[in-house]
């Protein structure tokens, strides 16, 4: 009996031995996994198409004409002739300074015009008279040239006297201070009474043209490198979203450029009838009008910014290889950007799936417009095959 269990065991340690080896091949026999495949991301073609540009962009409203008031001469202000914002004709009277001084001025001068013409009525008779005698050895000839010297230097006299009394009727006139442009004036500094001096620093006040008016308009030098056309049509939101009824004309471009904003003043002109547009006041202007017949478009998700300020994006070649490109800018319209350079029609760009992806990355590209049409992406899947091992029956024998 002994001997018969003996050799039992040992039949069951080979059977069993021989399903471990068996197993081990049958797992050794499976196939491994397929390789990682590549990330698929979403893209967009390319295309150009003819675009109407509008851009929105800060601006500030300033008076086409501004004269600030100061006073010619010294003396006291005895008048003053505007209501404070009051509009004023060019030539109308703002101010009276005491003109008692210089009307004696210009009396003195007057009267010293006087004598230097009869001074120079004496010089020239008696020139008259040396002529008619220097042959008849009455008077020498020198006598003759010195009475002509005398003669010219009377004249002068004449004609310095005559710019002394043109000084002192300026003088004059300049104590009746006249409005030198049309306007609002703002307030008056100062009242009747008060003592004001030739050329001060303070203006007496301020006259602004409000008729027509300017708009200072911030513009991006970027936007400023196309080509843009003058005369383009400018609309103008108020505080608070008003949006004004006049459209006004762009005037000129500014041909330096703001170091610190880098943008360019773009200036349009409005007629401001109904003087609602007041100077200091920020707007947002609508620039329109210029059309362009092959605009090519990128979404904004493809835009990449780095920390230094480059906007990159990610082009799909095809060879489905990823190739990151500089591309250039201008502006938004709606959810894309204006590309000025770095894209050609016809290529790809990833719009989604960034994050996973890199420079020289092999991708499956899965168009962005399919998407949408059929409401999700087509992601290929992967199929992992597994093998049923053999199983193995011990029997046992009694």
């Amino acid at each position: 009996m002994a001997p018969l269990l003996f050799v039992v065991l040992a039949l069951l340690f080979v059977v069993l031995a021989l399903g471990g080896c068996g197993a081990g091949e049958a797992k050794s026999s499976s196939p491994s996994p397929s390789a990682k495949q590549p990330p698929a991301v979403e893209t967009t073609l390319l295309k150009t198409q003819p675009l109407e540009l509008t851009e929105r962009l800060p601006a500030r409203i300033v008076a086409s004409r501004i004269a600030e008031i100061r006073p010619q001469v010294s003396g006291l202000i005895l008048h003053r002739y505007f209501e404070e914002g009051a509009k004023v004709r060019e030539g109308d009277k703002l101010y009276q300074i005491d003109s008692a001084l210089y009307e004696a001025a210009l009396a003195s001068a007057q009267a010293q015009q006087s004598v230097a013409e009869a001074n120079a009525d004496i010089a020239r008779l008696k020139v008259k008279r040396y002529r008619k005698i220097v042959g008849s050895q009455a008077v020498s000839e020198q006598d003759l040239d010195d009475a002509e010297a005398q003669a010219r230097q009377a004249d002068a006299q004449v004609r310095m006297a005559k710019a002394a009394v043109m000084a002192a009727q300026v003088n004059l006139n300049y104590t009746l201070i006249r409005a030198p442009i049309s306007g609002v004036i703002d307030r008056s500094v100062l009242t009747e009474g008060a003592l004001v001096t030739a050329q001060q620093a303070v203006a007496l006040t301020t006259i602004r043209q409000l008729e027509p008016i300017y708009v200072d308009i911030q513009r991006p030098v970027i936007s400023s490198e196309t080509n843009v056309p003058h005369s383009l049509d400018v609309t103008l939101e108020l505080v608070g979203g008003r949006i004004y009824h006049e459209t006004g004309k762009q005037s000129f471009t500014s041909a330096s450029v703001d170091p610190g904003t880098g943008s360019v003043v773009v200036r349009a002109r409005f007629a401001n009838l109904d003087g609602v547009l007041l100077p200091g006041m920020f707007v947002q202007a609508q620039i329109s009008g210029r059309h362009l017949d092959h605009a090519l478009l990128i979404p904004e998700v493809a835009v990449v910014r780095q920390p230094n300020g480059v906007t990159t994006t990610f082009v799909v070649t095809d060879q489905d290889k990823v190739e990151r490109r500089v591309i250039k800018i201008s502006q938004a319209v709606g959810n894309q950007w204006l590309v000025l350079d770095g894209l050609k029609e016809g290529e790809r760009v990833v719009t989604s799936g960034i994050q996973k992806i890199s420079n020289g990355d092999t991708v499956i590209p899965v168009d962005a417009a399919s998407e949408n049409q059929a409401g999700q992406i087509a992601l290929p899947t992967q199929t992992l095959s597994t093998q049923t091992l053999p199983t193995q029956t011990l029997s046992t024998q009694n």
